[in-house]
């Protein structure tokens, strides 16, 4: 990946910002940094949004991120939905209205959920270097994990996308090659690709299920009540809705 440019919000420093706890703690970290400045939406920030596209998200965090020594790209996912939903919150508050369907009536509803309630998601906590150590179940070989960073997640969309039409994508493969750094005391990446090829798919599903439950993240599931009296479970998300407050000024 590029190297972030230091122009932006690198340079903004004097601007209206706040502080916003990362729910890594910064512990994935080189500068270990807990908390990060982020300014707010301005009126200049529009550009950004009604330009849309794929790459709204990554020019808006460029914009709004005031550390000169954080790049976006390394910051890990939940860190990024909590830098997103701080944005979303003082620009246009708290409540973001869902369309769902009731799962007994078949007949959809409205209903709001409120952002500021989203609690963290912390599990296990990792080693100095931000690795997780895992005996794998069926293996039983000893590897070190990591979570994947935001410029790792947009790489494999990006293959994803260019991957010939027909094909099944490996985006399961792709994703362990960057989250594994290490099998049974080897960092050699010729040599993991290799195991990840053969790896039980068990040991593969395995490492996914402790990810999920371990990856510090704010949790975006919520539980509701339908009008039917059923309950459901939902995730807010970050689809086209979640800056939809910006297109109806």
């Amino acid at each position: 990946m590029e190297t972030q440019s230091n122009d932006h919000g690198q340079q903004n420093f004097t601007l209206p910002h706040d502080v916003v706890p990362l729910p890594s703690q910064g512990i994935f970290y080189k500068n270990k940094k807990k908390s990060i400045k982020v300014g707010y939406l301005t009126a200049s920030d529009e550009n950004i949004l009604m330009g849309g596209g794929d790459d709204l998200t990554l020019n808006l965090l460029r914009a709004k991120i005031y550390e000169p020594d954080i790049k976006v790209d390394d910051l890990l996912e939940g860190d990024i939905e909590a830098v997103l939903i701080f944005l979303r919150n003082t620009a246009f508050g708290p409540d973001i209205n869902l369309n769902l369907i009731d799962p007994s009536t078949k007949k959809q509803f409205q209903t709001t959920v409120r952002l500021d309630e989203l609690s963290i998601i912390s599990g296990q906590q990792p080693n100095e270097d931000g690795t997780f150590v895992l005996t794998l179940p069926k293996s039983q070989s000893t590897i070190k994990i990591k979570p994947l960073t935001y410029g790792e997640i947009m790489e494999i969309g990006k293959l994803s996308d260019s991957y010939p039409q027909g094909r099944v994508v490996p985006k399961i493969t792709w994703r362990l090659q960057k989250e594994i750094v290490e099998i049974d005391g080897s960092t050699d990446k010729a040599m993991i690709a290799k195991a990840i090829e053969s790896m039980p798919i068990a040991d593969s599903k395995y490492i996914r299920k402790f990810m999920e439950e371990n990856e510090p993240r704010l949790d975006m599931n919520r539980t509701l009540l339908a009008p039917s009296g059923e309950k459901l479970t939902v995730n807010v998300g970050f689809g086209v809705d979640f800056f939809r407050p910006f297109f109806w000024l």
